[in-house]
């Protein structure tokens, strides 16, 4: 498999695909204006389970550091640009996306 993740600041998606072919898209929170989630070509360089706070159930770690995709304890924010940068997903969704990423996988993000 060659999974990367597509993130999209401007509608609130995250697209895991396969090569060319898409596999899931979940709903995201982003971050807020003045806080924004930095636009870029990052890699995942690390992944916790239960890391506590309010990164909720899963935190993966982007390249970018201080930046991840992670769980959220506030699931009425997901589809809102609410968070400090980090890309916050459901708790059921972020546990999916951890359970089929590996370290070192593409995480392109733009507007």
């Amino acid at each position: 498999m060659n999974l990367w993740i597509d993130i999209s600041t401007l509608h609130h998606l995250l697209r895991l695909y396969d090569g060319h072919h898409p596999l899931d898209i979940y709903p995201i929170a982003v971050g807020k204006m003045v806080t924004s989630t930095p636009m870029g070509t990052y890699r995942i360089i690390n992944k916790q389970s239960n890391p506590g706070g309010p990164f909720g159930a899963f935190w993966i770690g982007l390249s970018k550091p201080h930046y991840g995709i992670h769980g959220t304890n506030n699931p009425v924010s997901i589809g809102k640009s609410v968070s400090h940068g980090c890309i916050r997903m459901l708790n059921k969704d972020v546990l999916e996306l951890a359970s089929m990423v590996r370290i070192g996988t593409i995480v392109f993000i733009h507007k």
